[in-house]
C-alpha cells in the first residue's frame, strides 16, 4: 500500500510562519529587507506586511 492509498497527501504541506512575535528580534523581509512581524526563528518565507499584501494581489484570481 503506497502513501496515496492511505489517504496521505502527495505534496508536503508548505512551511507556515510560526506566528507573529511581540518583540525583537524580527526577521527581515526576503523581498525588501524591512523588519517583519515574525521572529528570526520562523521557518519558511517571511515577508513584511506590505510585501505580503502585494504578493497576495499578484497571486489573486483575476477573473
Amino acid at each position: 500500500m503506497d502513501e496515496r492509498e492511505r489517504g496521505e497527501s502527495y505534496c508536503p504541506t508548505p512551511a507556515a510562519p510560526a506566528g507573529r512575535v511581540d518583540g525583537p528580534p524580527y526577521a527581515d523581509c526576503l523581498e525588501c529587507g524591512e523588519p517583519t512581524e515574525y521572529g528570526v526563528a520562523t521557518p519558511g518565507v517571511v515577508l513584511c506586511p506590505v510585501c505580503e499584501w502585494q504578493d497576495a494581489q499578484r497571486t489573486a484570481c483575476s477573473g
